[in-house]
């Protein structure tokens, strides 16, 4: 079985993030993999991909120039001839399933986005037959993918898009009389709510320890966010992309996913592992009872208020976050094992191979 793994990008974070862990799952069970990006953006996922052994193909081109990926994907897969198309995201499952039915490749198609554009949809809906298989990375992201694309229950599965590490480092616990330190992890873009956190912070009581809040990633928005938090006086030391997640998640005390729309969030699941208790938007897969009240709290999206009432919960009852975070990394750790990643990974190979 040769695998040619699409992409839209090898930009760091994202659906590139857990490439190297999901390449290893097809590779156990038998399958050579390469991995073909439509389009650079910053590069950062090539590092940790080649590091786990896989050969990156990069087209130089953009994000608009569909016609020209089209063609270089199209010529890519005549002359290395693999036995399986896999896409992931919409453009490349789009461009995968018309280069699948051309070359008769049967295609595989992993869905990550909660949102869709309406256009994308629509051509998603329409395409959909072309995919032999679909696969869900969250409960939130399957049962989406079944009513948005119509795609019916014998074509649809689900592999959690997250594995989690028992090595992974703990966060330092919260000592009596420091700051508690908030942090979150993600591309600074309006669908990650970080306007909505700034709000929150100005709405605490004046009567808490300011806290400190550090942000890890970059974006369009860096300078409209930090000229809202100037505004608003409001500290927030936007750190720039992170090159070790892990290191800074072990730094904090609290993490906050403050989003309007996400998929399966690999970074709550991630700081979760840490031993950090979460505060996020009930959007997603983080409703479906992976932050349940026992390891944090989910509040509506959007809404600076309830952030804010959440937050000054927690940091009332600092004393507790330790408690709460021990619960975050037992779930984590239970519920996506790595014996459970790769159970459904090797499940899904079985069915690639009647294809």
């Amino acid at each position: 079985m040769r695998i040619a793994y699409v992409i839209n990008s090898v930009e760091g974070g994202g659906a590139a993030l857990p490439v190297p862990a999901i390449a290893e799952v097809l590779r156990a069970g038998g399958a050579d993999i390469r991995i073909y990006a439509l389009t650079r953006r910053d590069g950062r996922a090539i590092a940790p991909m080649e590091a786990a052994g896989l050969e990156v193909v990069v087209r130089d081109g953009g994000e608009g120039d569909h016609l020209a990926a089209l063609g270089w994907l199209d010529r890519n897969m005549a002359q290395d001839r693999p036995t399986h198309i896999w896409t992931s995201l919409t453009r490349a499952t789009l461009l995968g399933q018309l280069v699948g039915m051309r070359r008769r490749i049967p295609v595989v198609s992993w869905q990550h986005a909660a949102y869709l554009k309406p256009a994308n949809r629509r051509l998603l809906r329409l395409l959909q037959p072309l995919s032999r298989l679909w696969v869900g990375d969250s409960d939130a992201v399957t049962k989406l993918t079944a009513e948005r694309l119509r795609v019916p229950p014998p074509r649809l599965v689900q592999w959690p898009i997250f594995r989690a590490d028992p090595s992974a480092p703990l966060a330092r616990a919260w000592n009596s009389g420091e700051p508690v330190r908030i942090g979150s992890l993600g591309r600074l873009h309006p669908v990650k709510g970080y306007d909505v956190l700034i709000d929150a912070l100005t709405l605490l009581p004046a009567s808490l320890a300011r806290p400190r809040i550090v942000i890890a990633g970059e974006g369009a928005e860096r300078i409209h966010l930090q000229k809202r938090a100037d505004a608003a006086g409001v500290e927030v030391d936007f750190a720039g992309y992170s090159t070790s997640p892990r290191d800074f998640l072990a730094g904090l005390h609290l993490y906050v996913q403050p989003s309007r729309s996400e998929g399966l969030c690999v970074a709550v699941h991630e700081a979760m592992q840490a031993g950090l208790p979460v505060i996020a938007s009930a959007v997603g897969q983080l409703p479906y009872s992976i932050v349940n009240g026992r390891n944090g709290f989910t509040v509506p999206p959007g809404d600076p208020m309830a952030l804010a009432a959440a937050l000054a919960d927690l940091l009332a009852r600092a004393d507790l976050l330790a408690t709460l975070g021990a619960q975050a990394r037992a779930d984590v750790l239970d519920r996506f094992s790595p014996e459970r990643f790769r159970d459904a990974g090797f499940a899904i190979v079985e069915r690639m191979r009647s294809f």
